[in-house]
């Protein structure tokens, strides 16, 4: 019996998404520049970068089908990214991007089978570790995205504002208290 499977991969890449796409619409576009330090991306690079996460794992997943990662053009797929990544953008087409990007990678994951998810990939000689399920695979996209958000939950410090996650949370406390102390 399988407890993680499509439709739950879906779900809970919609829900990192929209947490995602939360902090974008709560970031003020004129602080979209904002660089947390030299060399970082930018709050506008770092939102195009979560938007594109999922293509390196559509390309070799879903596109392709491949049992090997021997012979993919792995820096010929990230510099054309990269470069994507650079093309100036407003707060709109970022939230636009993220909002369809995103959807089109949950449909795709809930529309896997779980014999799919099962099947191994063999990375390029010398990678740890040999190999990977499509299923580790599939849902990397998901734990790459948590990591650059919880970059911008820090950029959202930076700027002076309180992230969504922490207010509701936040929220939750204090109405607990409340609730504590009304039956004490």
């Amino acid at each position: 019996m399988t407890y993680y499977g499509p439709k739950e991969m879906a779900a809970s890449y919609r829900t990192v998404r929209a947490n995602t796409i939360k902090i974008a619409e709560e970031i003020p576009e004129e602080s979209y520049s904002f660089r947390a330090a030299p060399g970082c991306r930018s709050v506008a690079e770092t939102l195009v970068h979560i938007a594109m996460g999922p293509r390196f794992q559509e390309e070799v997943n879903l596109l392709e089908h491949r049992d090997t990662l021997v012979g993919f053009d792995f820096f010929g797929f990230i510099g054309k990214q990269a470069a994507d990544e650079q093309l100036v953008r407003s707060k709109a087409q970022i939230l636009e991007m993220l909002r369809a990007e995103g959807e089109k990678y949950a449909q795709a994951l809930e529309g896997l089978s779980d014999a799919f998810l099962a099947e191994s990939v063999q990375y390029s000689p010398g990678m740890v570790p040999p190999s990977k399920s499509r299923f580790e695979m599939l849902i990397s996209p998901k734990e790459h995205e948590m990591h650059h958000r919880g970059q911008l939950m820090l950029v959202e410090r930076m700027l002076g504002k309180v992230p969504h996650l922490t207010r509701h949370m936040q929220e939750r406390v204090a109405a607990m208290k409340a609730a504590n102390a009304h039956t004490a």
